[in-house]
C-alpha cells in the first residue's frame, strides 16, 4: 500500500486528489495539509511514502517545505504538484529535492500511474515540463516572457545582463559607469521584481533569457 500525503492550500484540490487516488486499490491517502508548515508536521505525524506538494501557497511555500522534508531520516519521496509548467518552477522544485513535477491538469488515470512510478523510486515529470526542461528555445522564450511581463527598465535589464555574466557589483559599477551603492540598489530591486532569493538565481534567469553583458 502506497501512503500519500496531499498538500495544497485549496481544499477542493485536496478533495479531488483524495477521490482520484482513493479509488486505486494500492494507494491510501494518509492525510492532508494546507500549507508548507502543516506539511512538515504532517509528514512527521503520518509517515507517508509519498508527498504530493503544491508549490505556491501562502505562508511557508512548497519549495521551502520540500527542502525541510527531504532532510528527515527515511524521508518520503516528494512530487511537486502545481498549475504552472514554467521551467523555473520545475528546476527550483528539483533543486529543492523533489523527485518529480506534475501538473494539476494531469488526467486522473495518469496521476495514479505516476504516483506508483514515483513511489517505486523513479523520477516523474509532466510532458509539458519535460519539454521546457529539454528544449533551450522553449526555456528562452519562457524566461523572456516572464521578464517582459515585469516592466523592467533599460538600466535594470543592463544590470540583469551583468548578473547573467557573473559580474560582481564592483565590475557592474565600472561597466555601467555607476556607483557600487547604486548597483546594490538595482540588484535589490531586481531580486524583488524577479522573486529571486539571491543574485545567482537572477543570473540563471538572465542566462535562460539570453541576457549577458
Amino acid at each position: 500500500m502506497i501512503r500519500v500525503l496531499l498538500v495544497d492550500d485549496e481544499r477542493l484540490v485536496c478533495a479531488h486528489l483524495r477521490t482520484v487516488l482513493g479509488a486505486a486499490p494500492d494507494i491510501e491517502v494518509a492525510g492532508e495539509a494546507y500549507d508548507g508548515g502543516e506539511a512538515v508536521e504532517a509528514v512527521l505525524r503520518h509517515r507517508p511514502d509519498l508527498v504530493l506538494m503544491d508549490i505556491r501557497m501562502p505562508g511557508v511555500d512548497g519549495l521551502a517545505a520540500i527542502e525541510r522534508i527531504v532532510t528527515f531520516p527515511a524521508a518520503p519521496r516528494v512530487v511537486a504538484l502545481t498549475t504552472f509548467d514554467v521551467d523555473e518552477y520545475v528546476l527550483r522544485a528539483l533543486r529543492a529535492g523533489a523527485v518529480g513535477f506534475l501538473l494539476k491538469s494531469t488526467a486522473p488515470e495518469d496521476l495514479v500511474d505516476l504516483v506508483r512510478v514515483a513511489a517505486a523510486g523513479h523520477t516523474v515529470l509532466s510532458p509539458a515540463a519535460t519539454h521546457r526542461l529539454l528544449d533551450p528555445r522553449v526555456r528562452r522564450h519562457a524566461a523572456r516572457e516572464r521578464l517582459d511581463g515585469l516592466g523592467l527598465t533599460a538600466r535594470e535589464v543592463d544590470v540583469l545582463g551583468c548578473l547573467g555574466a557573473g559580474r560582481s557589483n564592483q565590475e557592474i559599477a565600472r561597466r555601467l559607469h555607476l556607483s557600487e551603492a547604486t548597483v546594490k540598489g538595482y540588484v535589490s530591486r531586481l531580486l524583488l521584481k524577479l522573486d529571486c532569493d539571491n543574485r545567482t538565481q537572477a543570473g540563471l534567469l538572465a542566462l535562460a533569457a539570453g541576457l549577458t553583458s
